[in-house]
């Protein structure tokens, strides 16, 4: 069927006001109408139709000082639905798939409760030999991979607690050389368990970040020491970290440019 010039022109309406609510990001929440127009290539006349129509809806409210634009309540009518179902591990299970496709090892979610790391997904390696642990298995170790992370992004001074009160197992590396560590993991995006915690074992781990840019989850490649050296232990770094960018993506985090 031929589309006719209504449904050309509804299809490119959405689309600009798509691009116009693509505008307001978590580093840039309030935005004006000469900002948008430049964005998003339209005449401001246009941005400022659209947005009238989008405030009118709630879905945008307009600062009277500045009279620039941020998302409105609205938008929690429209995306609360999607919120409240959406479970990380349900969006991370394909993207762990990909992972151990990938890695050729296990791939697992894990989440954190406070003081220690909880294992709440795993696709096993296909290989024979392979490293896997029991579902709902906890970790305090804080040379493991998914606690450094963890830990890398809690509250300092709860942080500083955990491994004041030996909550955290730091398995006779002194505070400040642990402190150094996490600092790194904060760098680079990603943390290394090589076979610190087991000279069986290599873990590395990476942070999954949600819509409002906080740490839900960690996405983890683990595999059998003998099995990774220099160069495997680089690929198995890069697309860990890449998955859990990928899965943090799903659910909503957008990336500062």
């Amino acid at each position: 069927m031929t589309e006719t010039r209504s449904e050309t022109r509804g299809t490119s309406v959405i689309v600009n006001v798509l691009d116009v609510l693509r505008c307001f990001t978590v580093q840039n929440p309030v935005v004006g109408v000469t900002d948008i127009a430049e964005q998003v290539g339209l005449h401001k006349s246009s941005v400022s139709r659209i947005l009238a129509t989008l405030e009118q809806e709630h879905v945008v409210e307009r600062d009277e000082e500045t009279r620039k634009y941020r998302l409105g309540v609205g938008l929690i009518a429209i995306a609360g639905p999607l919120l409240a179902n959406l479970d990380v591990r349900q969006v991370a299970y394909p993207i762990l798939g990909d992972l151990r496709e990938a890695t050729g090892e296990t791939a697992v979610l894990n989440i954190w409760d406070g003081s220690e790391s909880v294992s709440v997904e795993q696709l096993p390696s296909t290989h024979l030999v392979k490293h896997t642990s029991v579902m709902g298995s906890r970790y305090r170790s804080g040379l493991s991979a998914t606690v450094q992370v963890f830990l890398a992004n809690e509250d300092p001074q709860r942080c500083a607690q955990l491994l004041a009160n030996s909550e955290i197992d730091l398995q006779g590396m002194a505070t400040e050389e642990y402190l150094a560590r996490l600092e790194l993991v904060r760098e680079r995006g990603y943390a290394v368990n090589y076979g610190e915690t087991s000279k069986e074992e290599v873990g590395v781990a990476a942070g999954i970040l949600d819509h409002r840019g906080e740490l839900v989850a960690c996405a983890m490649t683990a595999a059998p020491f003998y099995r990774i050296g220099a160069d495997e232990l680089e690929q198995i770094c890069s697309s860990t970290r890449t998955a859990a960018q990928r899965i943090s993506t799903r659910l909503g985090y957008q990336q500062e440019a």
